[in-house]
């Protein structure tokens, strides 16, 4: 979904923030109120099956999406209701949006 449409998406609390970058992206900034699960760690279904929720729909993104796709299609998988972030992250701070670091 678009970099606003996604803005708007996610002011709903019931919608889980998902980053699936590594640990050192995060932290050099992220959305607010995001889990971090690097989707190329071998743990990430493991891990995302302890942090998040089947029953409450998952919004995610991550640099420039092609790892949000990888981990969309696990996750759906996995049974999850999967929202992604176009063009990703960068999308996100090209648009202005809030990066909380």
């Amino acid at each position: 979904m678009s970099v606003d449409d996604f803005a708007e998406y996610i002011q709903d609390e019931n919608v889980q923030r998902l980053d699936v970058r590594t640990v050192a992206e995060y932290s050099e900034g992220h959305i607010a109120r995001t889990v971090n699960i690097n989707v190329m760690d071998s743990s990430f279904l493991t891990m995302a099956d302890s942090l998040l929720r089947k029953d409450r729909p998952v919004a995610l993104y991550c640099r420039s999406g092609k790892r949000s796709k990888k981990a969309a299609r696990m996750l759906t998988e996995k049974g999850y209701k999967v929202y992604e972030l176009e063009r990703g992250f960068n999308a996100w701070q090209e648009a202005g949006k809030e990066v909380e670091r």
